[in-house]
């Protein structure tokens, strides 16, 4: 890569050490943890570098290793949806974002994102899913259900064999498109990313997740994408969050693979999605309310949503008297005389919490 990566060390709220990289510049791009990451080797994966070039390329690229995973600490914590999107948020913390911004969330990183955008909707402009869910594994049907409690055993009694014929089970449904080397590499990061335990562990947290009832509660700009043949989280997935979310866009991709590889043409549609949808962000914003800053903005989305100067100045640790000034001097930008003409006016023209 023409870029380079800078990793450095972020604690989660419960003590936890998050590796953490950066690469690139441009508007902020938060990806949350997916499975089996490692920030060091993906940066010259066959599997992972295309990915990594595309969104540097564009942007202020975050990216960290889960609890358990990677570089980031491996001793015995918590895991659940409430832990990894508060990861997500120490992570965000530190970037220190200096208004709305885009989360990216693939496979189970997309709950992370949706658990997240729930919590703060002021701090977030888009959504980008790929090859998400909503629903684990244990809530797809008892066929899916079994299957997943076979892969947990075999995880805690065979991922660290000399033999890779069993750590390929798993490995082999993220990429069944791979080539030879492409699948000896994700074979061999999984002994450097974790151990059985921990794998089996983090199986089974996200084979209990259930945050569909968060889907209809986002409001803001969502592009939902899927492989159709994918063979670790079924389109079907896809299609439910993209059909829970308001206004969120889906595209299917012509794929068998999880994890798009950089030599099919779904990675230039999908590369493609992603960048139209990103421009179409920065012209929403561009009109009418290109005026308002982006306190401006947060705090006209919060009255979108119904809460009081009190509530505001609470969500954004802001005095109430400050509340007031942003609010006069939108007013005043957007030409209302009062919070509720300026509500009707950002709902009549699509305003949404955007950067």
């Amino acid at each position: 890569m023409n870029s380079r990566q800078h990793i450095r060390y972020v604690t989660a709220p419960d003590g936890t050490r998050l590796a953490c990289a950066e690469s690139g510049s441009g508007p902020l791009i938060v990806k949350a943890a997916n499975w089996l990451s490692h920030l060091e080797y993906e940066w010259e994966s066959p599997i992972w570098k295309h990915w990594l070039q595309f969104f540097s390329a564009h942007s202020r690229f975050v990216r960290y290793d889960e609890r358990g995973c990677g570089m980031s600490g491996w001793q015995d914590t918590a895991l659940s949806l409430d832990v990894w999107a508060d990861d997500l948020g120490a992570i965000i913390d530190v970037a220190q974002p200096t208004e709305p911004f885009t989360l990216l969330g693939i496979s189970q990183g997309a709950a992370a994102c949706v658990r997240y955008t729930i919590r703060h909707p002021e701090r977030v402009a888009r959504l980008i899913l790929y090859g998400g869910y909503a629903r684990g594994a244990f809530s797809r049907g008892t066929t899916e259900a079994a299957a997943y409690h076979a892969m947990i055993d075999l995880a805690r009694v065979a991922w660290g064999h000399d033999n890779p014929t069993f750590r390929q089970i798993f490995t082999s449904r993220f990429i069944p498109g791979g080539t030879y080397e492409q699948l000896r590499w994700w074979n061999e990061v999984c002994l450097k990313s974790t151990t059985g335990e921990i794998a089996a562990r983090l199986f089974e947290a996200r084979a209990v997740i259930d945050n569909t009832d968060d889907l209809g509660r986002l409001r803001m700009p969502t592009l939902v994408l899927h492989a159709r043949g994918d063979q670790v989280v079924g389109i079907e997935e896809g299609r439910l969050l993209a059909a829970n979310i308001a206004g969120a866009e889906f595209v299917e991709l012509d794929s068998c693979n999880h994890i798009l590889l950089q030599d099919e043409p779904a990675w230039q549609i999908f590369c493609d999605a992603v960048q139209s949808f990103l421009q179409q962000g920065v012209a929403t914003i561009a009109s009418p309310f290109a005026a308002l800053s982006a306190r401006e903005r947060q705090v006209l989305s919060l009255m979108t949503e119904g809460l009081s100067n009190t509530d505001i100045a609470e969500r954004l640790a802001i005095s109430e008297k400050t509340v007031r000034n942003h609010a006069s001097n939108l007013f005043d930008k957007l030409g209302v005389w009062s919070r509720a003409q300026a509500i009707v006016f950002a709902r009549d023209r699509g305003f949404i919490s955007t950067s």
